[in-house]
């Protein structure tokens, strides 16, 4: 049997001249259309389009949530046995030989800050938190709410969402597009992951559909992102100057008026810093991100609970990879009883949520990756792409959840971290541990930390549409295209706020991820037929590229 030599020519036009010159015109306006047509919605009709998206969010979370369960373990394993299988985790990510355009440190900060750094922020300390008072193990009897036998399986949920498997789905969509974009040639779009199952049908409609869907679900997720962000900023900046303007009547929760103001700043500092481009903002930004990480955790070693935190550290992730097989796989559906009910509900508003929002910000961080670790191998980008990253959340989890949960426990908190709101508990865990004056130059550092983390992924985002809407072209060009998308986002963001509040934002990132987790798995599918089609014309002699 013959065996077809590989795409390696997938020609998507651009618009040679004009206001779009350089850009796929059905991609760019087509999203342009649909985001429009939903800022439009959400502002003229705020109450209706909140209900109607809380309507349809119970749908998708009830019809798909086992789809989401199952699709993202195939994301995990195929990205695992890629790396491992000795023929697959030697080929680099580019020509034969060559070096990495990044730093390692560079390409880790880069591809850590872009890819979880504002929700690890938001999320460090609220997760586990969370879980201290209810969790799987809590709702089925096995363990005490807010105990100490209940910190164990607070970090083993806590490590669920943000470890492997949530790094496993951007490592598949950036190591097929590294593969299809830097060994076969083809643009670094997202199309191009599905040439071994679609050929030169995707230079039409069919392509043009899938690089739509990949806009609108970056644009939904990084929606989701800067919306936690912004909503920690505006609670930072109540933790150091005490104004009640910034905070709702509840105390804990920053008011819509912070949060688009917050919001305006940092959206205008990241289209600032996406017209500098990758190689100038946003790589220096993402190194200074690096560093103010390593200076706040080294604050928790110091000052934090060390002990109590190493411990649940190194117990937790022997806890979670012991555990993950079945956490994985594991599916609770509503029946009826109390047990079983609350269960799929916690299942829904944490797990599946979670794998809805990392799905909605895949096609933005998997591209992303694929631009920043070309001539790397297949098995360091991989390691560095989903173990790594895993580690280095475990390690903040440990430390900034770890600390908070001793001083409910043991250090006379007194329930002041647990009844603060998501987004002010961990300046709740700073006003603990320090005096009134160094909480304040300490939440100062961390409203600088979360700056950083926000601007580098809006600045991320913006410039990984662009690239999609140019049909896969990384030069730099259409810096009003730049500004268009940092307003659109920005709009996008203030309206769903305005709608619902963050809830909105979140099941309209859920509606966007849906379509994309076919897109996805279909990328892994057509990654592996590539990759054994290449075996193939090894064994019979032919050149794989």
């Amino acid at each position: 049997m013959s065996i077809k030599p590989p795409l390696t020519d997938l020609p998507i036009s651009t618009a040679s001249s004009g206001f779009y010159e350089g850009f796929n015109t059905i991609v760019t306006i087509g999203s342009k259309l649909l985001v429009g047509l939903l800022i439009i919605w959400a502002a003229a009709f705020p109450e209706n389009a909140g209900a109607a998206l809380s309507a349809l969010n119970g749908f998708l979370l009830g019809a798909f949530g086992t789809w989401y369960i199952y699709v993202m373990a195939f994301y995990l394993i195929t990205c695992l046995a890629l790396a491992l299988w000795p023929a697959t985790g030697r080929i680099r990510l580019g020509l034969d030989g060559e070096a990495p355009e990044f730093s390692t440190f560079s390409w880790f900060s880069m591809m850590f800050g872009a890819g979880i750094g504002i929700g690890m922020l938001t999320y460090s300390t609220g997760e586990p938190i969370y879980h201290f008072s209810t969790n799987p193990d809590v709702i089925t009897g096995l363990v005490a709410a807010e105990s100490a036998e209940v910190v164990r399986s607070a970090f083993k949920w806590s490590f669920l969402h943000w470890g492997l498997t949530a790094w496993g789905c951007y490592a598949l969509t950036g190591l097929a597009l590294a593969f299809f974009s830097y060994r076969r040639g083809l643009p670094l779009t997202i199309r191009s992951g599905l040439t071994p199952l679609f050929g030169s049908s995707l230079t039409g409609p069919l392509g043009h559909a899938i690089d739509i869907v990949a806009v609108i679900a970056t644009v939904l997720g990084v929606a989701v992102t800067i919306g936690f962000g912004v909503s920690q900023f505006a609670s930072g900046f109540y933790n150091i100057t005490g104004a009640d303007w910034l905070m709702q009547e509840d105390g804990t929760t920053p008011s819509n008026t912070a949060m688009i103001l917050s919001l305006v700043v940092v959206m205008g500092l990241s289209t600032l810093s996406a017209l500098s481009g990758v190689g100038k903002g946003i790589k220096w930004l993402s190194n200074m991100n690096m560093g103010l990480t390593f200076f706040f955790l080294a604050f928790l070693l110091v000052f934090g609970s060390t002990l109590f935190s190493l411990t649940a550290l190194f117990v937790g992730i022997g806890d979670y990879l012991g555990a993950l097989p079945g956490m994985m796989f594991t599916v609770w559906h509503a029946d009826g009883t109390e047990t079983g009910d609350a269960l799929a509900a916690w299942q829904g508003g944490w797990t599946i949520f979670y794998w809805a929002w990392w799905i909605a910000f895949v096609p933005f961080v998997g591209l992303f990756l694929a631009r920043i670790s070309r001539g790397r191998t297949l098995r360091e980008y991989v390691m560095g792409a989903m173990i790594v990253p895993s580690v280095m959340c475990f390690i903040w989890f440990a430390m900034a959840g770890g600390t908070a949960m001793d001083l409910e426990l043991n250090g006379g908190a007194n329930r002041a971290i647990l009844d603060a709101g998501l987004s002010s508990q961990l300046f709740a865990t700073v006003n603990q541990l320090l005096s009134p004056a160094l909480a304040v130059v300490m939440s100062a550092l961390l409203v600088v930390l979360l700056l950083t983390y926000l601007v580098t992924s809006a600045d991320s985002a913006i410039l990984i549409i662009n690239t999609i809407n140019a049909a896969g072209d990384e030069t730099p060009k259409g810096k009003v295209h730049i500004l268009v998308w940092g307003a659109a986002l920005t709009l996008v963001i203030s309206v769903l706020l305005v709608a619902g509040g963050l809830s909105a934002i979140q099941t309209a990132m859920i509606i966007g991820a849906l379509p994309f987790s076919f897109v996805l798995a279909l990328m892994g599918v057509a990654l592996i037929k590539a990759l054994i089609r290449d075996a193939m014309r090894a064994k019979a002699g032919l050149p794989a590229e």
